[in-house]
């Protein structure tokens, strides 16, 4: 088929590429560059190049205990984007594993939570916080004993940390005893070391996973 530079050729040849568009993404690279208004209406149709290369997302990092678990639960709620396990609070950069049980960085074990929030609101991850842990034990989760346990909230401005008080306040009519979370400000996110990353999803029948993560996602109804 032959294209003239008459509007009716020009609008077939449209028609044609948007059609083909929905099969085969790469023809809009070359169609983009040469007619701006096909451009245009790719762009209507799924966002276009520009927007379906940029993510729309909010990020949160958090510790309440163990990060196996927090992870485990976050990586099983719509909305949320990606889970990153990692340390944060304390003053030794680039910490390991060994350091932070040590309890002398003083880092907490967090997640790095990363969601969309047009799916789930920074609140509704505050939800799942409270719900996750228990934030009235100082230091300790469990069997979990330490610093490096403690339940912990990081915010990255006033306004946030304004969101952050709030949502502990009304979490305390949860507990009988009085919330111990800690709310200071993100200095620093170190991603921890490759084999705690999707920890329950890679070995779900160790034994940790076994008698403390699985009960706690049968309890939050995640499994």
């Amino acid at each position: 088929m032959c294209f003239s530079q008459g509007n009716q050729s020009l609008k077939a040849f449209e028609i044609i590429t948007l059609s083909l568009y929905l099969y085969s993404k790469p023809l809009y690279i070359f169609t983009m560059k040469q007619h701006t208004r096909l451009f245009l209406l790719l762009l209507l149709i799924q966002g276009g190049p520009y927007v379906e290369a940029q993510s729309i997302y909010e990020e949160i990092v958090l510790g309440g205990g163990c990060f196996w678990c927090l992870e485990a639960v976050y990586e099983k709620i719509n909305g949320v984007l990606d889970v990153v396990s990692g340390y944060a609070g304390g003053t030794t950069p680039n910490p390991t594993y060994e350091q932070v049980c040590s309890g002398t960085t003083g880092h907490a074990e967090v997640v790095r939570v990363r969601y969309d929030p047009r799916l789930i609101t920074e609140a509704q991850i505050l939800d799942w916080f409270w719900k996750a842990h228990d934030p009235t034990t100082l230091n300790r989760q469990g069997a979990d004993v330490g610093t490096q346990y403690r339940s912990i909230l990081f915010y990255k401005d006033s306004a946030q940390k304004s969101r952050f008080e709030q949502s502990r306040n009304a979490a305390q009519r949860l507990f009988d005893r009085p919330i111990v979370t800690e709310i200071v400000p993100l200095t620093a996110f170190y991603t921890a070391e490759a084999y705690h990353q999707d920890y329950f999803r890679n070995n779900p029948n160790a034994g940790y996973c076994r008698v403390v993560i699985t009960p706690k996602l049968n309890k939050l109804n995640l499994r």
